[in-house]
């Protein structure tokens, strides 16, 4: 699968010619709202999230509770706000935020048949259109809801599902003609509140749980007739919504070109929340934590064309707004640059016994700003404005050069299975190493499974302390982590540094831990072009035929489409395609090439996009016999008349098995484990081929692809095995 989204991309043959025209949405007054024609006039989700840039959540108003089971317009409230204006929506504007998020509370509004009270109804719709008459975005929730954050969270399923899907028809209804500015967010933390893993470490069940009420949210909306239907803005949140690394990998984000994740991060915590640090300062060892954190984000949604909107975010006032200034500062620089809209989290709690939750930036009675709150979001403000910080300028992220982890110093042999689930289970045997030993160097951890953390302790245990990658080869299954990153992160002088271990927040299997050469950055690439399939055909055999037909394989509903290219003098031209693979695996296209001149020798078959890998197979003219033909891969290099090929020729002679090469890239190593443990857990996503099925079954079992293929490989990786051992049927001891 090449790009999230199924925009058409053409390719051409030596050169690129792509235009994407879009425009923006004709905004019209509430009251004089005309519905568009939302099929030609309609914007992106990363359209929508680029102008999102920056909101505020209205909290502690229509999310407040009381002890009722059943209440009514009081609890707007109930936690001490007084009622929301449009005023106070003017405010809000006039500060330069663009977007107002509106936590909202639903179940105590409530039947017994689940429908919503039409005063609290009319009361969401007031304060929306408070919003709407100011031309901001809104993002309307379910928030404190306890029907959904309870213990037995995996196992209510059935029951949950019928309530949220009740309640986001009636709110889907309720704004079926309101444009692309109003958002709708899933969910708020989903979590198993009450059980002692409510913020950490999910059961499966649980997950699968809250994977399954978001594609029922998603169902449910697109399901509501409305000229925005399936173009609004849907937001689905992972296990409590954290910006954790294992619980952020445990969604299953809808296949949706409209779907954003949705994202909670008060971070560096220690800083911005808890109680027992110092905030006085925003540390280097602050810095480096938020960037690690944040960049987590980046790589886990947007680098891989998945939009993100972080729907709360703060740093809770212990009177010190300097520090929170650099914060502030360094926090919207890089989710500027990253291409994710933050939205600050405001609960007036000026006085908040519970200093933690003193997220206090606008005086709801007076309407007025906190003079030290305000110089934070000043500083906010200030960095979108900055024209030399580009909008989803580092998308991509940095890019590294790492040594060859074979060149290291191995710190800790592998492999280790660790489990957070299992008591104690959770990290590696520690190893004793020094300052001297990793001072100026990277350590790199080879693994499988959930990413590992380092923990590190001086000569009596104390002082642990963790430190997350700054980097993840995810096709390799190597964290790299900077020695620069440890010494930040080192609470007290750095020669007492005694041992180090891994650590899961999940289940992961630990290769070898090295130390190796620091690593050196390189260029960032702006927007790279996806890899696009071409597959080369000569027409000599054409004939007298005006048909031409290409086969390829694949799983059964992978929808398809592409283009038979060819140049015609100095001119590209193309005859366009699509299908889906049929219910025996197999996509037949065929094209009319009555307008391709004679004087064409040679044609491009390319697939623009595929929602799953395709097997080319064959093409044809007429009745002739089938021809097997050379793949070329063509990358098309952005705002570049250029483009690299990659060739090999289709001989359609079956090789020799070459144990252990799971990928087919002519070499055993990590990768090939990593790919057979990806394609267990996701196999509509990652796909053996047939020839990388029987080269990965490398402990003879019977039982096919299974864990202790991925594990037999990694022993070749660590020299405990080597791959003329292969196959085997039997583990190392």
């Amino acid at each position: 699968m090449f790009d999230k989204s199924k925009n058409i991309r053409r390719i051409v043959s030596i050169s690129a010619a792509a235009v994407c025209m879009m425009s923006a949405l004709n905004f019209a007054p509430l009251n004089d709202r005309q519905v568009v024609d939302a099929a030609e006039d309609v914007m992106t989700a990363f359209e929508i999230t680029e102008d999102m840039k920056i909101g505020w959540n209205l909290g502690n108003s229509l999310d407040s509770t009381t002890s009722s089971a059943h209440a009514g317009l009081e609890t707007e409230t109930a936690w001490g706000n007084p009622k929301a204006t449009q005023e106070m929506i003017d405010a809000v504007k006039a500060k330069g935020f663009n977007t107002i998020r509106i936590p909202t509370t639903w179940y105590q509004h409530l039947d017994e048949n689940n429908n919503i009270d039409p005063e609290w109804m009319a009361r969401v719709h007031e304060i929306v259109d408070y919003a709407f008459n100011d031309n901001m975005y809104v993002i309307l929730n379910v928030h404190h809801e306890e029907w959904i954050n309870r213990p037995d969270l995996g196992t209510a399923y059935d029951e949950m599902s019928v309530k949220l899907k009740a309640i986001w028809k009636q709110i889907a209804e309720e704004f079926k003609d309101y444009d692309q500015h109003l958002i709708f967010e899933g969910m708020n933390e989903p979590r198993a509140a009450g059980t002692d893993h409510e913020w950490w470490g999910p059961q499966q069940d649980e997950v699968d749980t809250i994977n399954k009420l978001n594609q029922d949210f998603v169902d449910t909306v697109r399901s509501v007739e409305s000229p925005y239907k399936d173009t609004r803005l849907l937001m689905c949140p992972p296990y409590c919504a954290s910006s954790d690394s294992t619980m952020m990998s445990t969604l299953k984000v809808p296949d949706d070109d409209y779907v954003a994740v949705s994202i909670h991060a008060y971070s560096p915590y220690g800083f911005a929340m808890d109680k027992e640090s110092d905030h006085s300062t925003f540390s280097e060892a602050y810095a480096t934590e938020l960037e690690t954190i944040l960049n987590g984000i980046r790589k886990q949604f947007v680098e891989k064309d998945i939009p993100v909107v972080l729907g709360e975010f703060s740093a809770s006032n212990y009177n010190n707004t300097e520090a929170r200034c650099e914060w502030a500062e360094k926090y919207i620089t890089l989710m500027k640059g990253y291409g994710i809209p933050c939205v600050l989290w405001d609960n007036d709690a000026r006085g908040n016994e519970d200093q933690s939750e003193a997220h206090d930036y606008l005086n709801r009675d007076t309407l007025e700003w906190y003079e030290d709150s305000g110089q934070v979001i000043d500083t906010m403000m200030k960095v979108l404005a900055d024209d030399s910080i580009k909008w989803g300028s580092t998308k991509y992220g940095i890019q590294y050069d790492h040594e060859d982890i074979s060149k290291g110093t191995v710190l800790i042999k592998g492999p280790a299975r660790i489990d957070a689930s299992i008591e104690n289970g959770n990290c590696t045997q520690n190893a004793i190493i020094k300052w001297k030993d990793i001072e100026g160097k990277d350590i790199a951890v080879e693994f499988i499974g959930d990413e590992p953390v380092l923990a590190f302790m001086d000569s009596n245990w104390e002082n642990w302390t963790e430190v997350k990658a700054y980097d993840v080869d995810e096709k390799n299954g190597i964290a790299y982590f900077s020695s620069e990153n440890i010494k930040n992160a080192w609470p007290v002088d750095i020669s007492e540094l005694n041992s180090i271990c891994a650590k899961t927040n999940g289940v992961t299997t630990v290769g070898n831990i090295v130390a190796i050469s620091a690593s050196s950055v390189k260029p960032p690439e702006e927007d790279p072009e996806p890899e696009v399939p071409v597959y080369p055909a000569e027409l000599s055999n054409r004939g007298d035929s005006n048909k031409m037909t290409a086969k390829f394989t694949g799983k059964a509903g992978t929808y398809a489409n592409g283009c038979i290219g060819y140049m015609n003098g100095e001119d590209w031209e193309s005859i366009e395609w699509e299908g889906t693979v049929d219910s025996d695996g197999n996509l037949v296209i065929e094209a009319d090439i009555s307008q391709i001149p004679d004087s064409v020798k040679d044609v491009q078959i390319q697939v623009w996009w595929s929602d799953t890998p395709l097997e080319f197979e064959s093409y044809n003219f007429g009745d002739s016999e089938q021809t097997n033909p050379t793949t070329t891969t063509t990358t098309t290099a952005p705002d570049s008349q250029t483009t690299s090929t990659t060739t090999t020729t289709g001989t359609g002679i079956t090789p020799s098995v070459n144990y252990g090469d799971t990928n087919c890239d002519g070499a055993v190593n990590i990768s090939d484990a990593v790919l057979i443990m990806q394609s267990i857990a996701n196999p509509d996503e990652f796909t053996l081929s047939e020839e990388g099925r029987i080269a990965g079954d490398v402990y003879k079992t019977g039982d096919g692809i299974t864990n202790n293929d991925a594990l037999v490989i990694q022993y070749v990786e660590i020299k405990t095995l080597s791959v003329a051992d292969l196959p085997v049927d039997a583990l190392p001891e």
